[in-house]
């Protein structure tokens, strides 16, 4: 009887052991080598039923363009304020990806999917749904929140995902690998990618092919 009472006791403290601890204790060392981060890598498209009509999508939904309205059909899920679109794969787990964007106002962002679709708060990085670099600025935006990046950001961004562990890491593709900020958080659903180009000019950015 006593020797029950003990594993009694020893499960009630490994179920009450923190999952973060559990987390950190799994979580494997962060990749510091681009070709340690192409072991993550993942391809994103992005779904037309979110896509503003001022995004064109092109390259078998890999690329956004901003241009004049097109003809999409209404849909709940479809962004009205910005032009802004989400990807179709929902992320946990640990991903890597590449964008590549021009002379545009471009943000690079991650989201949940119930982030608002309407009004100021949709802008990706507006509220506490969605994370976003705004490449174009050098800056990055979370709730509102602006905080210059350390570097300048260039025209080939890669992007670094553990969900579990909380970290979402952009970089210049460069060697070594540059990193431009680094967030560290706790993330509550499946995150989308998001891209958003800026009414101010057209341009476009596109999810880059990895092998």
């Amino acid at each position: 009887a006593p020797l029950s009472g003990i594993k009694q006791k020893l499960r009630k403290k490994l179920q009450d052991f923190p999952t973060e601890e559990w987390s950190n204790i799994l979580s494997q060392p962060e990749p510091k080598t681009r070709a340690e981060f192409l072991k993550y890598s993942c391809q994103i498209t992005v779904d037309p039923n979110t896509a503003h009509t001022r995004l064109l999508l092109s390259e078998g939904n890999r690329k956004v363009t901003l241009m004049e309205d097109q003809s999409y059909p209404c849909h709940p899920d479809r962004f009205n304020g910005w032009p802004q679109v989400l990807s179709r794969e929902s992320l946990t787990g640990r991903h890597y990806w590449e964008v590549k964007w021009g002379d545009a106002y471009v943000s690079i962002a991650v989201a949940y999917k119930d982030t608002s679709r309407n009004g100021d708060k949709s802008l990706f990085g507006s509220d506490d749904k969605s994370w976003a670099l705004d490449c174009h600025c050098s800056q990055f935006r979370h709730n509102s929140i602006k905080t210059p990046t350390s570097v300048d950001v260039s025209y080939r961004v890669g992007v670094y995902l553990d969900h579990r562990a909380g970290i979402l890491s952009f970089y210049n593709i460069s060697k070594p690998m540059t990193l431009i900020h680094r967030v560290e958080t706790t993330f509550t659903q499946p995150l989308h990618v998001g891209i958003m180009i800026n009414f101010i000019n057209e341009g476009s950015a596109e999810f880059c092919r990895l092998k």
